[in-house]
C-alpha cells in the first residue's frame, strides 16, 4: 500500500459512508416529502429509505463476484455513475413512484463502495488488525452521519428538498475521484476469479457452509435491525411524539458524534477481549436498556423533558452497540473466506442487509404516533442477537475471536 494508513482509512471511511449519506440526508425532508408525495399514508414515505436499502441489498450480490474477477476500482467506478445517474433523476421526479424506482438503482450503485470497501480492507488486513482498522474506518465514518442531516436540513431550506441529492452527487464524485487516485489496484490479473455461474455458486456454496460465518451472519442481521429500525423511525417520533422537528438535524448530530466513540473502544479493546466477547456484552447491555425505556414509557413517565432525554441516552446506545457489534461481525465472518474476499463480502452484506431491512421495515409500519413498536422492536432484535452471539463461542479459536 502506496499510501498512509491514515489515509486509507480515511478514504474507505468515505465509500463505506455513501450509505450513511444517502439515508441520513433525507431525515430531516421525510415529512415535507410525506406531505406533498404521499399524504394519505405518511408512513410511506419512509419506503424512500428502505427502497434504497434493498436496492443496496440486492446490488451487494453481484458487486463483490464483480470485483474479484475485474477489479476493485473498477466495480467502483461503475457503481458511482449508476449512482450519480439515479440521483440526477431524483432530482426531477414528481412522483413517489418514479423516486422509489431510482432510489432502488441509486442502492445497487451505492453497494459498490460499500463492499468493495470491505473487500479491500480485507486484501490489506486480517484477524484482529482487520477488526481494529474497521473500527478507526468507524470512527471516521461516524462523522458522516453526524453532519448529513444537518446538511441535508441546510440544503432543503436553501433550496428545495430535491437538492439533496445534488449534495449525494458531490460527496460520491469527491470519494470515488479520491479512492482512484490513491488506492492500487489489489486484483491483479493473475489473482482474477473467472465471473462465471459455476465459480460464483461454488463461492457461495464455501461461504454458507462455513458454520462461523452463518452464525456471524445471523447475529449481524440482528445488529443491522437494530440500527434500521433506530434510523427509520428517529425522525417521525421527533415530530409526532415530542413535536421537535426543527431541532432533531442537531440532537441527531450529537447522539453520532457521541456513539463514535464506540469504535474507539472497540480498537482499544478488541485485542485483549475479541471480536466475540464484545459483541455478546454489547447486545446484552442493548436488552438492559431497552426493558428500561419500555419501563419508562410504560410507566408514563415518556412525556416531557425526562422521557426525551431518556429517549436520547437510548438512541445513544443504539448508534453505540453498533460500533461495538456491526465491524467485529463483518470481521469474524470475513475472516476464513480471505481468498474470494470480495464474493463473501457480497453474500454476507446482501443476507445482512436484506434480512434486516426485512424485519426493520415490519417494525416501521407498526409506527403509530408513539414510540411502542420501536421499542419492543429493537427490545426483540437486541435479545436474538445476544443469543446468536452467545452462539459463537463454540468456534472461538484461541485469541482469534
Amino acid at each position: 500500500m502506496r499510501i498512509s494508513t491514515a489515509e486509507f482509512v480515511a478514504i474507505m471511511a468515505m465509500l463505506v459512508a455513501t450509505v450513511a449519506i444517502s439515508i441520513d440526508g433525507l431525515l430531516p425532508a421525510l415529512s415535507i416529502i410525506a406531505e406533498e408525495l404521499t399524504p394519505l399514508r405518511p408512513n410511506n414515505a419512509q419506503i424512500i429509505l428502505s427502497s434504497f436499502v434493498a436496492g443496496m441489498a440486492i446490488g451487494t450480490l453481484i458487486v463483490g463476484p464483480l470485483s474479484d474477477s475485474y477489479g476493485r476500482k473498477t466495480i467502483i467506478y461503475g457503481g458511482a455513475f449508476i449512482y450519480i445517474l439515479t440521483s440526477a433523476v431524483c432530482v426531477v421526479s414528481q412522483s413517489l413512484e418514479l423516486i422509489l424506482v431510482a432510489r432502488f438503482l441509486q442502492g445497487v450503485g451505492a453497494s459498490a463502495p460499500r463492499v468493495v470497501a470491505q473487500a479491500l480492507v480485507r486484501d490489506f488486513f486480517k484477524g484482529r488488525e482487520m477488526a481494529r482498522i474497521s473500527s478507526f474506518i468507524m470512527i471516521v465514518f461516524a462523522l458522516v452521519p453526524a453532519v448529513a442531516p444537518l446538511l441535508g436540513s441546510f440544503v432543503m431550506f436553501a433550496y428545495d428538498w430535491r437538492a439533496i441529492f445534488f449534495m449525494f452527487i458531490a460527496f460520491v464524485a469527491i470519494s470515488t475521484i479520491w479512492m482512484g487516485l490513491r488506492i492500487n489496484e489489489t486484483i491483479t490479473e493473475e489473482n482474477r476469479i473467472k465471473f462465471n455461474l459455476r465459480n460464483l455458486v461454488s463461492a457461495f456454496r464455501e461461504v454458507l457452509s462455513h458454520p462461523l460465518i452463518l452464525s456471524a451472519v445471523i447475529t449481524l442481521v440482528f445488529a443491522y435491525s437494530i440500527l434500521f429500525v433506530g434510523i427509520f423511525l428517529i425522525q417521525p417520533i421527533f415530530e409526532r411524539v415530542f413535536g421537535r422537528p426543527e431541532t432533531f438535524p442537531y440532537w441527531f448530530a450529537a447522539i453520532a458524534l457521541l456513539a463514535a466513540s464506540s469504535s474507539y473502544v472497540n480498537a482499544r479493546l478488541v485485542r485483549r477481549l475479541g471480536m466475540r466477547m464484545l459483541t455478546n456484552i454489547a447486545f446484552r447491555t442493548q436488552v438492559g436498556l431497552s426493558i428500561a425505556i419500555l419501563l419508562v414509557f410504560g410507566l408514563g413517565y415518556f412525556d416531557g423533558e425526562f422521557g426525551f432525554f431518556c429517549f436520547l441516552f437510548w438512541m445513544l446506545s443504539i448508534f453505540f452497540q453498533a460500533g461495538l457489534t456491526m465491524g467485529n461481525l463483518t470481521a469474524l465472518a470475513m475472516e476464513p473466506v480471505g481468498h474470494i474476499a470480495g464474493t463473501a463480502a457480497s453474500l454476507i452484506s446482501a443476507i445482512a442487509t436484506i434480512g434486516s431491512v426485512f424485519l426493520a421495515a415490519i417494525v416501521g409500519q407498526f409506527f403509530d404516533g408513539t414510540p411502542i413498536a420501536m421499542i419492543v422492536g429493537i427490545t426483540l432484535f437486541a435479545s436474538f442477537g445476544a443469543v446468536s452471539s452467545h452462539r459463537l463461542k463454540r468456534y472461538e479459536r484461541g485469541s482469534e475471536l
